[in-house]
């Protein structure tokens, strides 16, 4: 296939957040748009490899949260077509509540995190599903869905290459892969389907938005799910005792911090994971977990 083009976005630093360009017949191609507040770094990414944004036409977002989709809208003013899951669909096109439910975490950071999201014309927004094929020039895009991370997660394959969002972690550099587990969706047995299903297409490249080009698909999966039940079972007694997250939550960002450490990164390569998946998150997105599976709800 034709040259991908990984266009780093520098939110808040060098790869943590990327976009993925693919040329194409019938117009560009790009996968993930990245949030609204690094659409310069966009622009100039994509004028740095010749084209304009008016020649991007079709966007794929393997999901709707700010650092994956926020800026599809400008896309979308520029005449792309956006291409999301079926239940994300809805608040691309009306996105007040995903604001809203953001703004609960971030508070005041909101607009320095993540910019500004308007909505999108529906006439622009495609859904797409498990098992459904999209020919965009001389491509096929086969798309699957992979929900654990978000219950409105797709993957996309061209060829034997795989877009994985967030199903498949973060890894910079040669740290190891960490699974971003915030609030709302995480969900531990529906996330290691999914990660089964990405292992049965036995790709042979993953290109992960945080952070790039991966090349050992079979064994970056299984630390990523060995990682997921660590991190899970970490939280379980204290979820269990009832131990306040406020409380959890310092103990949880210095264990995770010792992991990276252990793995022999800097203290620049661990701020870049932190930026790409904040730790603390993942405490309130466990509970979270804990909480409907001791319920039965999941």
């Amino acid at each position: 296939m034709n040259t991908i083009d990984v266009i780093d976005l520098h939110f808040q630093s060098e790869e943590s957040i990327a976009s993925f360009l693919i040329p194409s017949s019938d117009g560009l191609i790009l996968i993930e748009s990245g949030p609204e507040s690094t659409w310069k770094n966009l622009e100039k990414g994509i004028i740095d490899l010749g084209y304009k944004t008016e020649d991007i036409k079709h966007v794929f977002l393997t999901h709707i949260h700010f650092d994956h989709a926020g800026a599809a809208w400008k896309l979308a003013e520029k005449g792309a077509t956006i291409y999301v899951h079926p239940i994300g669909l809805p608040h691309m096109a009306n996105p007040e509540k995903l604001w809203n439910s953001a703004s609960q975490i971030y508070g005041d950071d909101m607009d320095r995190l993540w910019g500004k999201m308007r909505p999108i014309p529906e006439n622009q927004l495609k859904a797409v599903d498990d098992g459904d094929e999209i020919t965009i020039g001389e491509h096929k895009i086969n798309v699957w869905y992979t929900p654990g991370h978000a219950i409105h997660h797709n993957a996309y394959q061209i060829n034997d290459i795989i877009f994985t969002g967030d199903v498949a972690g973060v890894k910079i550099e040669n740290g190891p892969v960490q699974p971003p587990c915030p609030p709302p969706d995480i969900n531990l047995d529906l996330w290691i389907k999914s990660i089964a299903k990405l292992k049965a297409l036995n790709p042979s490249t993953l290109y992960l938005t945080h952070f790039s080009r991966q090349e050992n698909p079979i064994a970056l999966l299984e630390e990523l799910e060995n990682r997921l039940y660590s991190w899970a079972n970490w939280i379980k007694p204290y979820f269990d005792s009832q131990a306040p997250i406020a409380e959890v939550t310092p103990k949880f960002v210095e264990f995770t911090k010792q992991e990276l450490i252990a793995s022999g990164l800097t203290q620049h390569e661990i701020k870049r994971y932190e930026y790409a998946n904040p730790s603390f998150m993942s405490v309130t997105g466990l509970y979270r977990y804990w909480k409907l599976k001791s319920e039965g709800r999941i």
